[in-house]
């Protein structure tokens, strides 16, 4: 691969960077605060990539010119012509490795392909990542309240559901069922991206729908139950909420939860 090469390559992977933070696609690779970072990468590579193949090609009029000369040569000492031809015999004799466009492979993947974000497999093989909240903001007075599944869980288990008892709540998430059928609804918590993903999971009982597949988004309605349960992954804190209506919904264009980080 020569530098013309590897010089397309990097553009072709700054603009496929751009191209995702333009869009939501970056979503599914880290969470929403870092699109500035993924903005700014494609543009530096892309710079490089332009200064790349603006010096190839400044070298290789550089090269031209040198070949022009050599056919019409000036007088010149036998020992610089030797020296000037095991330059130019050092200069073309180690080509690169046809194997090195492998390169290319990652980043057709990454053009053509967007990948799914983290589901119940995940989930149901990694423990909650549940945290105890630095403050519990109060609750708008709506109804049904809308809440994300890492705030209820943290509410529910750590300040014994006081902020929500007597309220209509309403959460949205994917299902995973454990491995004794319990179902749970789960959001995935990120730090900064899908690969330090965790679950958080909220048990669900009461109204739940008969027929259940894995991954299939839902917005419950439901209300606080002090009941509990532990993750059997890390034995860590699962509360549950009691279900009185299910609905099937899209996945949401951010399928990760970042409200645990800011």
């Amino acid at each position: 691969m020569n530098r013309q090469a590897q010089a397309a390559v990097l553009f072709l992977l700054g603009a496929s960077l751009l191209h995702a933070a333009t869009t939501d696609l970056y979503l599914r690779y880290v969470k929403q605060g870092l699109r500035p970072l993924v903005l700014v990468s494609g543009a530096v590579l892309i710079a490089a990539a332009l200064a790349t193949a603006w010096y190839e090609r400044k070298r290789a009029r550089s090269r031209k010119q040198a070949q022009a000369q050599a056919r019409h040569p000036v007088a010149e000492h036998p020992d610089a012509k030797n020296a000037h031809a095991e330059h130019s015999d050092a200069e073309y004799s180690h080509p690169e490795p046809r194997i090195s466009w492998l390169l290319v492979l990652p980043l057709l993947a990454l053009i053509l392909v967007a990948p799914p974000a983290l589901g119940s497999y995940s989930a149901t093989r990694t423990g909650t990542a549940l945290q105890e909240p630095l403050a519990y903001p109060d609750l708008p007075a709506a109804d049904p309240l809308p809440l994300n599944v890492v705030d209820y869980a943290g509410r529910a288990v750590y300040d014994h559901g006081r902020t929500l008892h007597d309220r209509r709540i309403q959460l949205t998430g994917f299902l995973a069922l454990d491995r004794d059928g319990t179902p749970y609804l789960v959001r995935m918590a990120l730090n900064c991206c899908a690969a330090d993903a965790q679950p958080v999971k909220v048990a669900l009982t009461g109204q739940v729908p008969p027929v259940l597949q894995p991954d299939t988004w839902l917005r419950i309605t439901g209300t606080y139950t002090p009941r509990r349960t532990k993750d059997p992954v890390n034995g860590g804190p699962i509360p549950f909420i009691e279900v009185t209506e299910a609905k099937p919904v899209a996945e949401p264009t951010d399928p990760y939860d970042e409200s645990w980080n800011g």
